[in-house]
């Protein structure tokens, strides 16, 4: 046996414990958004539950890889090379993928994945065989298993309008139930509600968690046999020992939240892991078989048999995926997609912008619903209004509440038990977010505020489902192929790329979330008085900024550095934009302050408005200067330039009083800015007259140079006036605090 096939097996290994790492990034959605989005338990409880959870299902698995050994292809029509490519070809292509989704922040399916990598490289190598040989001796059907592939594709239809509609409406019963205030109907019939709950967790882990274990089993037998009574006397028992624990006032939807996240992660490690090690435990029975035999030029036939996995490995895998649920930071970010979704503040930052389909959905949905009012009573429809009218009796600022978090769980693990009793190929994933985002809908989220971003988001991340099976196959169609051409090159050239991608793409994490943490442009602070320390230090950063990028912007002009504009465009972008942000997420601000402090509202909206004003003048100075000297037009004259080192030093010492005012919070120097202010717009007057008197004198002159030259003026008027304003607001801010 060539050593060749020994470094494959080792490069195999290793790309498994990447997959594992990729993969449990993006499945860590299924079972721990619920939780993480209810603010059910703290982060390390639900991780600690979710760990046990992924144990007990890795211990208690029966490993079956008949996925990766004969799902998709005849292994009896390849031989050992060509198998070994193939599954080398998988994985590569499995790994991009997936790391491109978990940088992206979207949710897939790892089934879905891996399902048409194996597509993909099974079809590359069939390719390459027929095109190969003159007498392969077989069609391209007969080496390939697209049944399942196409099972896949129309589970991915039909699950994803089922989970929607089923969550939906679970979720619309449950609220008019028990409303936002469900604390005193709760406590008489929360134990029976959330035993109900409990039995489809209970059920759902008996039939897919441990499926693999207990299938055949006697008792799972029996209670195939009498199911209705088996379900009911399961939830008789649940509701009483909920209600056992109730009485001992524990919060029982923390309980069943709980016992959800468990499960999901129970049947997830039970069954998703051959998700990411089914191709290399097949890869290395196969390089067992080849070795036995002597010879690669075997045809693999003993891939179709059954074979469980080494216990050892799987217990591995099992503390790799807990190791990476508690270290991976791409986790969080795509936890955070399916959680900003379906967030119940209609006010909160938005990921997605608004498209024509979504804003045609909703123009339609506001004429469905005007035309339900028409018909239904005013009564009624007031009575309906109140029972979804949001209020957070956990006052926990939870993105939702805990029943809806229990809808979420329950409407899954329900459906998803049903599938696998059914023997129907779903995907875990899709079933999960799509509930989330069903619920969403019937708990009155997606308002008028946020609905076309919302849907938006939504259909961004089901066109990527489809996307990953499209994408999917062709990486692993493109990569087979030039394993099977490329040999060994193409191998060595494969695992340096791979290796760059995930470290790169670890590094984009780390900077983005740093990014986020340090600039963060919305107020995070809780008390008015946190409010007032934070403006302050906006307000001061951001007006240092553009003292310097102002004058970095004329000194720029005026010696025509096209690289320093550039960067100042990208500065005062940010700052824009950062601007913008903070005054369209000012409502979330205005919340935290006390009804006694109208006066500190008031003014913070003043300061946040004159703040956005000041750096859009900016920008209007940045962006035509640096597409001036861009687009190679002639430069200032002399005597503009001269004019506009006065303005810029008049500028310079506004804004440095401007500054020293803002950091030390000593306004009895207003009256002096204010002077300087008009000494200023006088200097601007005279520039503008001296440009009209050449403009009269010298018809040659350059009109490009001569409208950037007043472009600059008159928007340094503006923003001096806008910065005026802003010293005066936040002199009136801090007064009012006082």
């Amino acid at each position: 046996m060539s050593e060749i096939y020994t470094i494959i097996i080792v490069i195999l290994a290793i790309l498994a414990v990447s997959g594992l790492f990729v993969g449990v990034t993006n499945d860590a959605v299924n079972f721990l958004n619920s939780a993480i989005g209810s603010r059910a338990a703290s982060m390390r409880m639900i991780l600690l539950v979710a760990s046990v959870g992924i144990l007990v299902g890795v211990v208690t698995s029966s490993g079956m890889m008949e996925v990766a050994r004969n799902g998709m292809f005849n292994p009896g029509l390849f031989t050992f090379h060509e198998v070994m490519m193939l599954y080398l070809g998988v994985m590569f292509a499995n790994i991009i993928l997936l790391d491109l989704y978990n940088s992206w922040g979207l949710p897939t399916s790892t089934t879905v994945s891996l399902v048409f990598c194996l597509l993909g490289a099974a079809i590359a190598v069939t390719v390459y065989k027929i095109t190969g040989s003159a007498d392969a001796g077989h069609e391209m059907g007969e080496y390939i298993n697209t049944s399942r592939a196409l099972g896949i594709v129309s589970a991915i239809l039909l699950s994803v309008v089922i989970a929607f509609t089923c969550g939906t409406a679970v979720m619309y019963v449950s609220r008019l139930i028990f409303s936002f205030r469900y604390t005193r109907v709760f406590s008489r019939f929360g134990a029976f509600w959330c035993g109900a709950s409990l039995t489809a967790i209970v059920y759902f882990a008996l039939f897919k968690g441990l499926r693999n274990i207990l299938e055949g089993h006697d008792f799972i037998r029996l209670v195939d046999s009498h199911l209705p009574l088996a379900l009911t006397i399961c939830w008789a028992v649940c509701s009483l020992l909920l209600l056992a624990v109730q009485k001992l006032k524990i919060n029982i939807l923390r309980v069943t939240i709980l016992a959800g996240t468990f499960a999901l992660a129970l049947a997830f490690a039970g069954n998703d892991l051959v998700n990411f090690i089914g191709v290399p435990v097949a890869g290395f029975d196969a390089y067992h078989i080849a070795r036995e035999a002597g010879t690669t030029d075997l045809l693999m036939e003993g891939l179709n048999e059954n074979v469980p996995a080494n216990f050892l490995v799987l217990l591995g895998a099992g503390l790799i995926m807990i190791l990476t649920l508690w270290t991976s930071k791409k986790a969080m970010h795509v936890t955070e997609t399916e959680i900003s979704l379906s967030s119940q503040r209609d006010e909160a930052e938005q990921q997605y912008g608004s498209s024509f389909i979504s804003r045609t959905i909703v123009r339609a949905a506001l004429g469905i619903n005007a035309g339900i009012e028409r018909v239904v009573p005013r009564r009624v429809r007031e009575a309906i209004g109140r029972r979804f009218e949001y209020e957070d009796v956990e006052h926990s600022g939870a993105p939702y509440d805990m029943i809806r978090a229990t809808v979420n769980l329950t409407t899954s693990a329900l459906l998803i038990s049903i599938a696998t009793s059914l023997k129907l190929p779903l995907s875990t994933t899709y079933v999960c977010f799509m509930v989330a985002m069903g619920s969403s809908l019937a708990d009155r989220t997606w308002g008028r505020e946020s609905a076309v971003y919302r849907i938006t988001g939504v259909m961004a991340v089901i066109s990527g489902w489809f996307i990953t099976a499209l994408g999917g196959f062709l990486i692993a169609f493109g990569v087979t192929l030039l394993l099977l051409w490329g040999g060994w090159i193409a191998v060595t050239v494969l695992v340096a790329l791979c290796a760059w991608l995930l470290v790169r793409s670890h590094r984009n994490v780390e900077q983005i979330k740093a990014a986020e943490t340090k600039e963060s442009p919305v107020v995070k602070a809780e008390t008015p008085d946190e409010v007032l320390c934070v403006c302050i230090g906006e307000v001061c950063t951001t007006m240092e900024q553009v003292t310097r990028i102002y004058n970095r912007t004329l000194v720029a002009v005026f010696k025509e550095n096209r690289k320093v504009l550039k960067e100042m465009v990208q500065s005062s972008n940010r700052l824009f934009e950062e601007a913008r942000d903070r005054k369209y997420g000012i409502m979330p601000t205005l919340r935290r302050l006390q009804q006694c402090d109208i006066d500190t509202g008031h003014f913070y909206v003043q300061v946040v408005d004159y703040l956005s004003e000041v750096t859009k003048a900016l920008i209007h100075i940045t962006r035509p200067a640096f597409g001036h000297i861009d687009n190679n037009h002639e430069g200032l004259s002399k005597e503009q330039i001269v004019d506009l080192m006065r303005v810029n030093d008049q500028v310079e010492a506004i804004f440095d009083k401007i500054n020293d005012m803002l950091r030390t919070k000593d306004f009895s120097d207003l009256d002096m800015v204010l002077e300087m202010r008009d000494k200023l717009f006088d200097t601007i007057v005279e520039a503008i007259k001296n440009q009209l008197r050449r403009i009269n004198g010298d018809p040659a002159a350059s009109t490009r140079a001569s409208v950037l030259y007043l472009t600059i003026l008159n928007e340094t008027k503006t923003m001096i006036l806008q910065a005026r304003n802003l010293l005066k607001s936040q002199h009136y801010f801090l007064e009012s605090r006082k």
